[in-house]
């Protein structure tokens, strides 16, 4: 029997190292990780998942994505004849942004979002307190790939304007109680993973590395 080619988009900015912890029973699946690429000029959101959806070299692959890359491989199914679309920390419309990103998108206050500080980590953590923050900054140091200005201000601009507002009802949405960026209060019809945050990629793998295999081939989930 051939393996089930399932296929991980890491999210804004990240490596496919983030999916480091991931582990599926190799007799039954075939992971492929898909990275970043700089975006064209002017480039459509639709087009970059049309170029990144040629990278898939299965037929009917598993999508898998995280945040920014969850709203991509969405994009993605509309040109790969997809077997089943993923989503982790991720939304699936723009109705489940939380307010403040919907704030962004009428005041186009994203545009003022200096990029440069993202991409300078050091600095950051020359001004960050406590030792949660000092985590986080690490993770970001270690998983951060793209440091590109022109991509990361694409990027922030495409999820922001990402004009979906019907959830496609076939997309499996994995989403944490503790997200702060999507919050929760704003998804709907997902499975929800208890004390999962927005990098739960990384913190609830075992949790994902449990049940990924009875999700995608629709079988029963493993209790928390």
């Amino acid at each position: 029997m051939s393996k089930i080619p399932v296929y991980f988009m890491p999210g804004l900015a990240a490596s496919a190292a983030i999916f480091e912890r991931i582990s599926l029973p190799e007799d039954i699946f075939e992971m492929h990780l898909l990275e970043w690429e700089i975006p064209l000029a002017n480039e459509s959101l639709g087009a970059y998942a049309q170029r990144i959806a040629k990278k898939i070299r299965h037929e009917n692959p598993v999508l898998i994505g995280v945040s920014f890359g969850g709203i991509l491989v969405q994009e993605m199914a509309k040109f790969v004849d997809a077997r089943k679309v993923i989503i982790i920390s991720s939304v699936k419309s723009n109705l489940e942004f939380p307010r403040r990103l919907k704030i962004a998108k009428a005041t186009k206050a994203y545009k003022l979002i200096p990029m440069s500080l993202i991409l300078n980590l050091e600095n950051l953590a020359k001004f960050s307190f406590g030792e949660k923050i000092n985590h986080r900054i690490k993770l970001y140091e270690k998983f951060l790939s793209v440091r590109d200005i022109g991509y990361l201000e694409w990027a922030v601009e495409k999820v922001i304007l990402w004009d979906r507002t019907v959830a496609d009802e076939s997309v499996v949405h994995i989403h944490g109680d503790l997200d702060d960026v999507f919050p929760i209060k704003y998804v709907s019809d997902c499975t929800v993973v208890k004390g999962g945050t927005h990098v739960m990629i990384l913190n609830k793998y075992k949790w994902l590395n449990a049940n990924l295999p009875a999700i995608i081939l629709e079988t029963k989930i493993i209790a928390d």
